[in-house]
């Protein structure tokens, strides 16, 4: 028996309004349990420790509670990849920065997942510049004496990062770059590790955007920072480009993504919690003692943020010699 092609249309109309309105009662009930956070680096790192203090205010608007769970690796190539394969609905998230969106998209030669097509954009939480900090046993006190310290020990000194390819990793990569020293990379499973192996003396320089409460309890010593603009906690402390490296500039961001294929609604209702996260004086506080200047963006801003920081790491790789290996 044929259907009726007026049948089929009927159908074909029913069928998809009822979608639509499936969708609708779904975003509307949404969050009905709680919310996974998946964080790509290592528990008690900067991304970790912004998560936090995000997801206890986003609970609070959401209803729901937003457990963190931390899946370090690869310099957040794994936890990243693993969202890649979750489901759309909206329990399941990545905030990362942009070591795995922008910075490994130009040092990997095959990076298992496309940082634009393969998320679904969520908010721009906001940027900081990392703290170049070093052991305090060096005998260094200011980048100019590091920097010819460096040169009068080549290969004797190893720098931390949070992973081959990650944001510290390119950070560390273009500071031996510009101040032609030689320095030996030890990648860990996050900026955490590393920043106790630094501690110890194991490494001796790690490129941290939380290296705050160790510079101020002198069990570290900050020489620098990578951003353009001064860190608002350090007024008098130099930018690398100031102490000696001019035009040096690396700065990092905190985002908020799903996996591809969420329904708008949902993806909105998140933007619209950390916006109100991001305008509560008590996050503020928190988050601008940690430097994190807070944004809030729109999705679309985000995904041009992305596109457009690629746009420039491919420049400054390309003029590393070597590259970023």
């Amino acid at each position: 028996m044929r259907l009726s092609l007026k049948r089929f249309g009927s159908a074909t109309l029913f069928g998809l309004v009822f979608c639509l309105w499936q969708n609708a009662a779904f975003a509307q009930s949404y969050p009905s349990r709680p919310i996974k956070m998946i964080v790509p680096y290592a528990a008690g790192g900067f991304t970790d420790q912004v998560s936090r203090v995000l997801a206890e205010s986003m609970s609070k608007t959401l209803g729901q509670p937003i457990v963190i769970d931390s899946r370090a690796g690869g310099g957040g190539r794994i936890g990243a990849e693993a969202v890649t394969k979750m489901s759309p609905e909206g329990y399941d998230l990545l905030m990362t920065t942009n070591g795995t969106h922008t910075f490994m998209a130009v040092t990997e030669k095959n990076l298992s997942y496309d940082p634009v097509t393969d998320f679904t954009p969520i908010s721009l939480v906001g940027s900081y510049g990392l703290l170049m900090v070093v052991n305090p046993s060096l005998p260094v006190k200011t980048l100019p004496e590091f920097i010819k310290y460096a040169k009068d020990n080549p290969g004797k000194l190893n720098y931390a990062t949070s992973g081959m390819g990650s944001g510290l990793h390119f950070a560390g990569e273009l500071f031996k770059s510009m101040a032609k020293v030689d320095m030996t990379h030890l990648p860990y499973k996050g900026s955490g590790p590393g920043m106790q192996d630094v501690i110890s003396g194991i490494c001796q320089v790690i490129f941290d955007g939380g290296a705050k409460p160790f510079v101020d309890s002198g069990k570290v010593r900050l020489l620098g920072t990578t951003s353009a603009k001064r860190d608002p906690r350090y007024p008098q402390m130099p930018t690398l480009g100031e102490g000696g490296l001019p035009g040096y500039d690396l700065t990092y961001w905190v985002g908020l993504f799903g996996p591809k294929g969420m329904a708008k609604d949902v993806q909105m209702k998140l933007n619209s919690a950390i916006k109100v996260a991001v305008a509560d004086p008590q996050v503020q506080a928190k988050l601008s003692a940690m430097g994190l200047v807070l944004v809030a963006s729109s999705p679309e801003d985000l995904v041009k943020e992305i596109k457009t920081e690629t746009d420039k790491l491919r420049a400054i790789a390309a003029s590393i010699p070597g590259g970023v290996q």
